[in-house]
């Protein structure tokens, strides 16, 4: 275990590159401070006791800089992306999108109303933040978190003033459009990826689809049972002559996801090793078309779409008895067991958010503002990112760790290699690595404290 004076060292040499870009000797001063506060010990990670956990005379320094000096976080969120990239990207890596909760009492914080909190399972006054997480080999780096207003919010320009929200973010957006709008600040900051991946809340937005496939980017997100798909044959056919039909029109009707998937061949596949052994779950896939293409009456029934973009359905079905269902825009040729690894390769950025609240005080913040949450998310993120730093740099250190098995052959080192290979011998180390990093998540923070473990 390291000593407080160790990391505080390395952190201060690791915080060069993002310190650049506060400008103000002052606040290049506080930043430190601020995420050190957040990793030391302590049970609260609001300002206060931070403050006089770090020896500070008062609290007035920490707060003005979290939440009341002029300074533009952007240069700093695009640093964070860029080195959530070195640490993890590449194009085996995945872009995690999720939203994550803050239970907040009151009306007056920024954001909160009654909404659901994916975190509780119920509606609860909460706060919602939109998130992106990469991820790679099971080893996650938060490195963007976004607020959504509810309609009760967007529509009160009182409300959005007191609580500072900026002109540019009054405008009513759905969490899709605002992860959408992060994607492409990710992209821009340099974030490297090979696939995007979303729960249902955000799979069932077809314009959310749309704008994933319009940015050339592949995709598997959680869809509802009930989705209308087609057959992937599925064809346009003229209308007939003479008849009442003036438009073409698919030759097939379109049916739920769940029917599609009821009559195909389902396999059980291993697709990782919890903390209890082996997670296995059955898996089938079929070929389609979505049916999200332009409204019209199909076979006498009104409201109906025409085929879409042509993708994958995937079901689940858990030990439990549970049934999940999915679409996934990866190749034609993609085999079942590398939609199933894409697919439940999401579950990190659940242990991310779990350690972000846990370990770090995302959920600590008391102040109201808007420029205040998102600062403190930021330095969250920073804090995580430095600990996932130190952890993979420890684990390539001691090459402690033995890389599991991957659900399919990864085409930069082909299963036919030989073990000798030095590309692929490069590669494995660098997995060891990662796997050391990613299975010691009860480690999160340099004083030991216990975080989630994956599920």
């Amino acid at each position: 275990m390291a000593s407080d004076a160790g990391w505080r060292a390395e952190l201060e040499v690791w915080l060069r590159p993002f310190l650049a870009a506060l400008g103000h000797p002052a606040r290049r001063a506080m930043c430190p401070l601020y995420i050190a506060g957040l990793i030391g010990p302590g049970e609260r990670k609001s300002v206060q006791p931070m403050a006089e956990r770090l020896g500070l005379p008062s609290h007035d320094a920490l707060h003005h800089f979290i939440a009341a000096a002029a300074w533009d976080a952007g240069p700093l969120e695009a640093a964070l992306a860029r080195e959530a990239d070195r640490l993890v990207g590449g194009r085996d890596a995945f872009l995690i999108i999720d939203d994550t909760a803050l239970p907040k009492k009151g009306t007056r914080s920024a954001g909160v109303a009654p909404q659901y909190a994916s975190a509780l399972g119920k509606n609860a006054n909460c706060q919602v933040l939109v998130s992106l997480t990469l991820a790679r080999r099971e080893v996650p780096v938060p490195f963007a978190l976004r607020l959504f207003l509810p309609e009760g919010w967007t529509g009160d320009a009182g409300r959005l003033e007191r609580a500072g929200v900026p002109e540019a973010w009054r405008t009513p957006r759905t969490k899709p459009e605002i992860a959408l709008a992060e994607i492409e600040r990710a992209t821009a900051a340099g974030a490297r990826f090979g696939c995007v991946l979303a729960d249902a809340g955000y799979g069932a937005s077809a314009p959310f689809r749309a704008g994933l496939s319009a940015r050339g980017l592949r995709w598997a997100v959680g869809v509802p049972r009930t989705l209308k798909v087609y057959p992937a044959g599925v064809t346009l056919s003229p209308p007939p002559a003479g008849g009442r039909r003036k438009l073409h029109g698919p030759d097939r009707l379109s049916r739920p996801a769940e029917k599609t998937l009821a009559e195909a061949a389902w396999r059980k596949l291993t697709w990782r090793r919890g903390t209890k052994g082996k997670l296995t779950a059955r898996f089938a896939a079929v070929r389609i078309r979505v049916a999200d293409g332009p409204a019209r009456q199909i076979g006498g029934r009104p409201a109906q779409h025409l085929p879409g973009e042509e993708a994958w359905v995937v079901g689940e079905r858990r030990a439990s008895g549970e049934a999940k269902y999915y679409l996934s825009n990866l190749p034609a040729d993609a085999p079942l067991t590398t939609l199933a690894a894409a697919i439940k390769a999401r579950w990190a950025c659940e242990q991310a958010h779990q350690q972000l609240k846990e370990e770090l005080g995302l959920d600590h913040f008391e102040g109201r503002s808007w420029t205040g949450l998102h600062r403190h998310a930021l330095m969250a993120m920073l804090a995580y990112a430095f600990l996932q730093h130190r952890r993979l740099a420890a684990a390539k250190r001691g090459g402690k760790g033995a890389p599991e098995p991957d659900l399919h052959p990864s085409p930069a080192c082909p299963r036919s290699a030989p073990p000798s290979s030095a590309r692929c011998s490069a590669r494995a180390r660098r997995r060891a690595a990662h796997t050391a990093a990613s299975g010691s998540a009860r480690r999160m923070t340099p004083t030991g404290r216990s975080g989630a473990s994956p599920r």
